[in-house]
């Protein structure tokens, strides 16, 4: 029986290696191919905007003139604007989280409002922007300011920060939560103390593509009613504004040549805002 065993074993090896062989195979092609199109797209996005890429460019404000274009407001806005959606999506998400993990009770309810989040993950991003015209802009009275814009696209990402937030949460070993306990600690110094910190690398993971998301969005800011072109810079969040992603758009839609130029110049400046956002997160994530 055993002599049989083996024998079964050993004709089985060459097809499981082989099937090994060529899913690695497939695996490796698919991540070439990605990488080719990705080092493409940067290679088209500097070959023309580097040239456009200096410091008048970033103090000068949008013109009709590609010469003397520049993203002042642009760039301004999306960091007042960011600087609101970053800690509003991560109390709100990993409060929430929080919430559903360690205090609200396993019942129907509860499953229903967890299916919901992972639902509104792939709702489309317009819908969340006529969400927010109805409840900020004209319910709340905040009008097309950066506020009513941080506000919806923060509902935007609190699916995926949720989520994020509730697979780090379940990864704490409950040993933890049974040390804390017995030490004599209350359930709330559990949670900041013990459950926080140790899911705070997955927590942050989440936040990073969170944020990531949320940069680069144009649609439901346009529905909102962010501005096209703005001359001035942005200093309190109920003024109104324009981002990176918008004022990029803008300029593609120019028949100029030269204004493609200058929009792939702000795709860099996005994609420069965009890595330091990650590498404070990372930093953040694997601080000790």
């Amino acid at each position: 029986m055993r002599m049989l065993n083996e024998r079964n074993i050993e004709e089985h090896m060459p097809a499981r290696f082989w099937k090994d062989r060529v899913y690695r195979t497939v695996f490796r092609i698919a991540m070439l191919f990605s990488l080719c199109i990705l080092i493409f797209l940067l290679y088209q996005i500097f070959q023309q905007g580097i040239t456009y890429i200096s410091f008048d460019f970033l103090i000068r404000f949008a013109s009709r003139n590609p010469e003397q274009a520049g993203i002042a407001a642009a760039l301004s806005g999306t960091i007042l604007f960011m600087s609101v959606v970053a800690p509003t999506s991560f109390l709100f998400g990993v409060g929430t989280a929080l919430y559903l993990e360690y205090y609200a009770k396993q019942s129907l309810f509860t499953k229903i409002i967890e299916v919901n989040i992972q639902t509104l993950a792939g709702v489309p991003s317009v819908v969340f922007g006529l969400l927010g015209l109805t409840m900020f802009v004209y319910g709340l009275q905040l009008g097309e300011s950066i506020l009513a814009a941080a506000l919806t696209m923060s509902l935007l990402v609190l699916p995926t920060v949720v989520v994020a937030a509730q697979e780090a949460l379940r990864s704490v070993p409950k040993s933890l939560l049974e040390a804390s306990y017995g030490v004599g600690a209350t359930k709330w110094q559990t949670m900041y103390h013990v459950v926080i910190r140790a899911a705070m690398p997955g927590i942050l993971t989440g936040c990073i593509l969170a944020l990531s998301r949320a940069i680069g969005e144009a649609a439901p800011l346009l529905v909102i009613g962010a501005l096209a072109f703005a001359n001035y810079v942005p200093l309190d969040v109920m003024d109104r504004f324009t981002v990176l992603p918008i004022q990029i758009f803008n300029w593609m839609n120019r028949p100029q040549e030269e204004f493609q130029h200058v929009a792939a110049a702000g795709i860099i400046v996005l994609l420069v805002l965009l890595f330091l956002i990650n590498i404070f997160a990372i930093w953040l994530r694997n601080r000790k």
